[in-house]
């Protein structure tokens, strides 16, 4: 079951208060950005979007908030390859979908019976700490016609 919004000042402030740390403006505007726009954006990206409702933010800040929200298990984040950092609030397990034309990174909801029968093929004696499943590809249309 997912949490409504107004859920998510309260879901902030308390892990962060559980991690020793206190919520501050600049926290909660860059985390009310991430899930406001679900779309796996760089700091870079995050720093534009919240300039508009605070002006006087930092580059730098904003890469030591979404670090604080990745440490305080608020947000998660999003790697493919050699490209920067991606930011996912969607901490439910899942797999990405990684459109390479367009860049575009999609969620994609995987059953929690088959995460676990993922984790079954590690070797005896492991166990992993997180999963991540990417596809890389594009959308349909495009990849019909580039095969042209």
């Amino acid at each position: 079951m997912r949490s409504s919004s107004s859920d998510h000042p309260a879901k902030l402030a308390e892990r962060l208060a559980h991690s020793g740390l206190r919520n501050t403006p600049q926290r909660e505007v860059i985390y009310r950005a991430l899930l406001g726009k679900r779309d796996h954006p760089t700091a870079d990206e995050v720093y534009s979007r919240v300039r508009v409702e605070m002006p006087s933010i930092s580059l730098a800040t904003v890469y030591n908030c979404l670090e604080t929200l990745v440490q305080c298990d608020l947000v998660r984040q999003v790697n493919f390859e050699r490209g920067p950092t991606r930011y996912c609030p969607n901490l439910h397990p899942h797999a990405h979908f990684h459109d390479e034309q367009s860049g575009a990174t999609h969620d994609i909801d995987v059953p929690a019976e088959i995460m676990e029968r993922i984790r079954e093929l590690l070797p005896a004696g492991y166990a992993a700490k997180s999963i991540e499943i990417t596809f890389h590809g594009r959308m349909a249309e495009a990849a019909n016609e580039q095969a042209r």
